[in-house]
């Protein structure tokens, strides 16, 4: 193994920072390469034969550019529909991300869970195994929340959050049966996690969140266990959309080790 060799996580966004952020915490010396699919993004919108064409063909193009140690996808649509199919295009260790279900099961105190995500997420049987393996003796109420991506985007960009998406999101969880209730909630998308804060202040004190980053960076890290790292180059940040665009996040992306930007 090159100890050169970069960890990929790809992303449809820019919400894949969120698991690069515990990443760095474990494996600090770790190449790596992030990227962007913005000319793909949304991919909550799209149906999962597009998504995982979409997905599968760029992650077999970039192994073949960037010559990764392992892939990360850092996305839970992407993941819990093109999963497979990546796998049977590339040879290298590939690191999933799903909704953190099981552990929400092990935290709630009330029984009852609400899940954001993106409509192609929310809908996946990919869930309803998780919820019947993880889940089964509770209540777990899912609302797509697609407002929710443009505004974690908008964010990074310095944009104001529009308060309306945030208040649209929680009132789809608490207006269904049992929804006020909800003490746990699954940010099922890594976009998510960006905009806790603003998220915790309108479900209350009492309700707790959970999402897969700190899980991802811990299996990365399992993989990677006793191989050697050594950075010779700054880590990068790639996008497929248009350069103008994601030079706004540069600021952003640096603080996150990401010190060169280029499109794919």
């Amino acid at each position: 193994m090159d100890p050169a060799s970069p960890i990929l996580l790809f992303d449809s966004g820019v919400g894949g920072l969120s698991v690069l952020a515990q990443l760095r915490q474990i494996l600090p010396d770790a190449p790596v390469i992030f990227v962007a699919d913005q000319a793909g993004l949304p991919y909550g919108t799209k149906t999962e034969a597009q998504i995982a064409a979409r997905v599968a063909g760029l992650l077999g193009r970039m192994s073949e550019r960037y010559r990764p140690r392992l892939v990360c996808i850092a996305c839970n649509t992407a993941s819990t529909i093109a999963l497979a199919a990546v796998r049977e295009v590339l040879e290298v260790p590939i690191v999933g991300t799903v909704p953190a279900i099981k552990p929400a099961a092990a935290m709630t105190r009330t029984g009852v869970i609400g899940l954001l995500g993106t409509a192609a997420t929310v809908r996946q049987a990919y869930v309803d195994n998780l919820e019947r393996e993880f889940a089964s003796d509770k209540v777990l109420l899912r609302h797509a929340a697609p407002g929710l991506v443009e505004a974690a985007e908008g964010k990074l960009r310095g944009q104001q959050v529009d308060r309306s998406v945030i208040e649209t999101a929680v009132a789809g969880l608490r207006d269904q049966p049992r929804g006020d209730e909800i003490d746990t909630v699954v940010l099922a998308c890594t976009h998510f996690p960006l905009l806790r804060d603003e998220l915790a202040a309108s479900f209350g004190s009492n309700v707790s969140f959970i999402d897969g980053a700190a899980g991802i960076a811990r299996r990365i890290a399992d993989l990677t266990e006793n191989q050697l790292f050594n950075r010779i180059a700054s880590d990068r940040a790639i996008t497929t959309g248009t350069l103008a665009d994601f030079a706004k996040l540069t600021s952003t992306l640096a603080r996150h080790g990401l010190h060169s930007i280029e499109r794919f």
